[in-house]
């Protein structure tokens, strides 16, 4: 899955490595971004958006493959919470991605060919470590916010927790410090199902000409209907039929399987399998205590970084408890931490929708934290 996409690329040759949690040494190293709105004079305005498993770059414009508007195109722009007038956003596709960063869709100048499974297995903490080059690139010593949902809400903990002298206020939402024992088991029917795909040939589907379509559909479809609630399936399908009658057979007959099929068959096109099964194993290993003596509290400990916290009581992907037991771990080492549960009926997926109670949330803490920053409102200067 090789495109030419648009938008900003860093590169990063062979005498610029990224040690990888692994072991290994990676370079060279293409890091693909996008950026919104002006860098000021001082560089204080700087916020890193980090996008979740299935996301991109493309925070807020027509996505290039899809032609679908960006996934969080109602938050970003003028006037709005992420006010592309006050601030200077920036989001890169994670290491391991397939939307222009380095992974296993990419070439292995080694070989001259894909790396497919020979790609080093990667962490969160390296994606972060990937990120910091960007922004050192950049020029920008202290983010103002980081900010991100679900694997980027992992994203913004681990920012926090490894680099907090580099970011003034961190909004990790519908996420957790650890990846449960049920999540790992439902990234684990996926990356079966992807492999159990006759055209998967071990992780090598390149080099023969092949893709596991039908695998990373699946996939797809069972990962889906975990971002999702009961309620929001009930309100938006019921039992409604596709057709007029049932076909007393194996066809959709339900809307809801129509709406799955779709969703595997689309997600297809823009996104590569040995992505997923490297992402996917990157959020598994992700564990901020185990790093920390076992102790949640002392990945934190001294922080100075202004947190607000948010979940929805209708995640069952990321349940609130996960969120307050962050909550918890930061306040007991007396760090600065607001914490809102949204009222949703919406599933995981609340954080990506028009949520009233959410957006008023990210739009106090945020016009808050500018106000102790010295960010004025209006055009960057």
């Amino acid at each position: 899955m090789s495109l030419l996409l648009p938008g900003h690329r860093l590169e990063l040759g062979p005498d610029a490595p990224l040690r990888l949690d692994c072991g290994v040494e990676l370079a060279p190293l293409t890091i693909a971004y996008q950026t919104y709105g002006q860098l000021n004079a001082d560089k204080s305005n700087a916020i890193l958006i980090c996008h979740a498993l299935t996301g991109d770059q493309y925070v807020a414009e027509t996505h290039p493959v899809t032609g679908k508007p960006g996934w969080w195109e109602a938050l970003v722009g003028p006037g709005r919470i992420l006010d592309t007038e006050r601030y200077f956003l920036i989001c890169a596709n994670v290491l391991g991605g397939c939307m222009g960063t380095t992974g296993p869709a990419s070439t292995n100048e080694a070989t001259g060919q894909p790396w497919c499974q020979s790609f080093p297995v990667i962490t969160i903490g390296d994606m972060v470590r990937a990120q910091l080059r960007l922004i050192d690139h950049l020029g920008i010593d202290q983010l103002f916010c980081v900010i991100g949902g679900s694997m980027g809400g992992m994203q913004v903990l681990e920012w926090a927790a490894r680099h907090p002298q580099r970011v003034f206020a961190a909004i990790p939402i519908a996420t957790a410090a650890r990846h449960s024992a049920q999540n790992i088991a439902f990234a684990e029917v996926g990356r079966q199902a992807i492999m159990a795909d006759p055209d998967w040939c071990g992780g090598d589907y390149p080099l023969h000409g092949r893709k596991p379509q039908g695998g990373l559909a699946v996939a797809r479809m069972a990962a889906h209907i975990t971002y999702l609630s009961e309620a929001a399936l009930h309100r938006k399908f019921g039992r409604n039929l596709q057709g007029p009658e049932l076909s007393w057979g194996f066809n959709a007959d339900f809307q809801v399987e129509s709406y799955l099929r779709h969703q595997g068959s689309t997600f297809v096109e823009r996104f590569d399998a040995n992505s997923y099964l490297y992402i996917t194993r990157a959020m598994d290993y992700f564990d901020l205590a185990a790093d920390h003596g076992g102790v949640l509290a002392n990945a934190f400990r001294g922080t100075k970084v202004r947190f607000c916290v948010i979940s929805f009581t209708s995640d069952w992907l990321f349940p609130t408890a996960e969120s307050r037991a962050i909550v918890h771990a930061l306040n007991s080492v007396a760090a600065n931490v607001s914490f809102v549960e949204v009222e949703s009926d919406k599933g995981h997926d609340a954080f990506l929708l028009d949520e009233p109670e959410f957006h008023a949330t990210l739009s106090g803490f945020l016009d808050g934290a500018a106000e102790h920053r010295g960010l004025p409102r209006g055009a960057p200067r």
